[in-house]
This record gives structure tokens, sequence and C-alpha cells, in this order.
């Protein structure tokens, strides 16, 4: 009788943890999906090149320049494929830095046209333009000022084939930010996925 009764409960068991399993890959992929990851790839070799960035003339508006927050202005183009890394990548950024004093601002190419991704929107407040910014010669990019004002970082999230943060130049520089230590590198030179940040102009 109670060879009969263990028979029914070691079924049971297993069709419980089969729902289990099923749930949790379930929410894995939702989370996947919600927090951007999906958008993780590797660069193609024609889109892999070297870029020096110069920031130097890169200013904020009046209404946040000067002592304040962290801020971090990412510098995007909707029609560019490199994005894709980058956005979940940024994404990261904004979960881990945004209650920490640092503030999120997006500048988009000029004339181009398009949104940013389900999982960014809202997260960054958009300005219309930076004074400066013609200097910037690629996106993905991003400019990073201290909390004296000052332009600590301008230029790549990251270097090599994904951009994470593995090989992110942001974080280490937030976190010196972070720390009261300063930081200034307004000139990078990196090789990864960009496009032109630059309309072509006619010929």
């Amino acid at each position: 009788m109670s060879q009969e009764q263990a028979a029914p409960s070691k079924r049971f068991l297993l069709s419980l943890c089969l729902v289990a399993l099923v749930i949790v890959v379930a929410m894995a992929a939702w989370a996947w999906s919600r927090f951007g990851v999906s958008y993780l790839r590797p660069f193609g070799d024609q889109e892999q090149q070297a870029v020096f960035f110069q920031g130097g003339g890169l200013k904020l508006p009046a209404e946040l320049a000067g002592p304040g927050k962290i801020r971090v202005v990412h510098f995007w183009d909707p029609q560019c494929p490199c994005h894709k890394e980058t956005d979940a990548h940024l994404n990261y950024l904004i979960g881990l830095y945004r209650f920490s004093g640092v503030e999120f601002y997006s500048v988009q190419k000029p004339g181009s046209k398009g949104e940013m991704l389900p999982f960014l929107r809202g997260k960054l407040t958009p300005l219309e333009s930076i004074e400066g910014m013609e200097s910037i010669p690629a996106s993905p990019a991003i400019a990073i000022w201290d909390q004296k004002g000052n332009l600590a970082y301008a230029g790549p999230y990251s270097e090599g084939l994904v951009c994470n943060s593995s090989n992110s130049f942001v974080e280490p520089i937030l976190d010196a930010l972070s720390a009261n230590r300063s930081v200034s590198a307004a000139n990078t030179m990196a090789v990864g996925c960009y496009c032109d940040w630059q309309a072509k102009e006619d010929s």
C-alpha cells in the first residue's frame, strides 16, 4: 500500500520540477529581453574602425553647468547599428548609478529621426544639443562631467568585440568621480563599432 502511494508522489514531484523549470526559463527570457541583453552581439568586421575622440570643446548648457551632480551625456544615432551593444551597457549603467548622484542625459545626432529602444525610454533627459559636439567624430559616445562641472571624460563606452562592463572605460571613471577622485580624459582612441557623427556634406 505504501509503495503504491509513493509512486504518484514521485510523478507529482517530477511534474512540479518541470513546471518550475518552465517558469524559470520564461522569467530568464523576459529578463533577457527587458534589460537589453538580447541586443548584445559581436561587432562585424565591416563595423570595426579606429576612432580618435577629442572632447575638450564640449560644454554643458548653462542650466546644467557648474557644481552639482555627476552628469553623463549619451550621444546617439538611431540609424547606427553599433548602438545595439551600447544601449544594453547604458541601461546597466543607469541602473547602477542613477541613485548614486549621477544624472543621465542624451543628445540625438542632428538631422536624424528615430526613438530609443523601449528599455531606455524615459531614463535619460534629452538635450537638443551641446556646445562643441561637432568635435565628436563618431557615435556611440559619452561625455562625463564631475561634481565641479569639469569635463572628466569624452569618448567611446568601451573598446573591443562587444560593449560591456568588462571592457568599459566608463565604470572606472564614474567610480573614481563618485569617490571624489579627479579624472581628466577628454581625448581617447579606441577600436570598435562606431558610426560617423557628422552628417556627410553633399558634394
